[in-house]
């Protein structure tokens, strides 16, 4: 298939722009028979939104371990080589919120995942929009990317997902949904002040705790709903085996670099003025909340998903260091 010319706003924001990965891409050519092999459980494409940021990425990959060559959405034209280099088949930039624009990119999709902007201020429109949009194309399954204990009211933007949970709940859709906890890898943007400092420092209590779940867990978790059978209408969540204080976690980050290395906890202010860019309102709640309790949930249903014990924090490091 040729690349569709661009068809993208002077912010590169709306509209579509759509490019497929060729044959020689992949390093070969499907046959007929593989068809099946590279679609959802009904037998068509599957979709993933959100597909540019490393959940997406995650689950596109996730996909293709499958023999899945999945769809990716993005929301912006030069967002697409990361798409494509992640696994997707094909990728289009797409805004959310264009309903035709976005019917014309999920069309026939047997199987959606959708991937909400983390804390946008309008997730739950947005996420309205496609579960809409999605119903209306005949989507055969819809799979919400959600977090762990959406209906927490300290923290709005997890209440921003519960609104999302509920759309999906009241619609004519066959749906499952998944709620990840803490990312493991959420503890790899310590990684360079653990080793400069032997410092880890968190605008909360480093004692509050936490279990660590590894993404790719999460994204197998997902590549598994979305192309298995026995998940329609299910809830589940997604923890790590483990439960572990920052402190705790300094411990492994020490144990895997050879070197000291402690947890502290550093003012919400110090932290502003440390992290470039705008923040979103959502952080400090959240920090507030993570100071009070943390954020912690059970294993046992992502090991029932995975077939295995789920992947601790200790080998997700391991994993990214390239240490024995």
């Amino acid at each position: 298939m040729k690349p569709h010319a661009p068809v993208t706003t002077t912010d590169g924001t709306t509209g579509t722009a759509e490019t497929s990965r060729s044959p020689g891409a992949t390093g070969r050519t499907l046959a007929a028979s593989e068809t099946s092999r590279n679609s959802g459980a009904t037998g068509r494409t599957v979709v993933v939104t959100g597909a540019a940021g490393a959940t997406g990425r995650a689950v596109i990959a996730a996909l293709a371990d499958r023999g899945v060559s999945a769809t990716a959405l993005v929301h912006r034209a030069g967002q697409i080589p990361s798409a494509l280099a992640a696994g997707a088949g094909r990728a289009v930039a797409v805004e959310l919120t264009d309903r035709a624009a976005l019917a014309d990119a999920i069309g026939g999709a047997g199987a959606l995942y959708h991937v909400p902007p983390n804390m946008h201020p309008d997730e739950d429109g947005i996420t309205r929009s496609v579960i809409e949009t999605a119903q209306r194309c005949g989507v055969g399954r819809f799979v919400l990317h959600s977090v762990l204990a959406p209906h927490l009211p300290a923290m709005p933007h997890h209440l921003r997902k519960a609104e999302s949970e509920a759309v999906l709940r009241c619609s004519a859709l066959t749906w499952t949904i998944l709620q990840p906890g803490w990312y493991a890898q959420n503890l790899l943007a310590h990684l360079p002040s653990a080793r400069a400092e032997g410092v880890i420092r968190v605008p909360y209590s480093a004692s509050a705790p936490f279990t660590p779940v590894d993404l790719a867990d999460v994204a197998e978790a997902a590549a598994a709903v979305l192309t298995g059978t026995g998940h329609e209408f299910a809830c589940y969540e997604l923890s790590g085996p483990a439960t572990l204080s920052t402190h705790e976690m300094a411990e492994v980050v020490a144990g895997l670099l050879g070197v000291p290395v402690r947890a502290e906890r550093q003012s919400v202010a110090h932290w502003r003025r440390s992290t470039p860019g705008p923040i979103p309102d959502g952080f400090e709640p959240m920090f507030r909340h993570y100071d009070r309790h943390g954020l912690v949930g059970n294993p046992s249903v992502l090991a029932m998903l995975l077939g295995r014990s789920p992947t601790d924090l200790r080998a997700v490091l391991t994993r990214r260091l390239g240490v024995p």
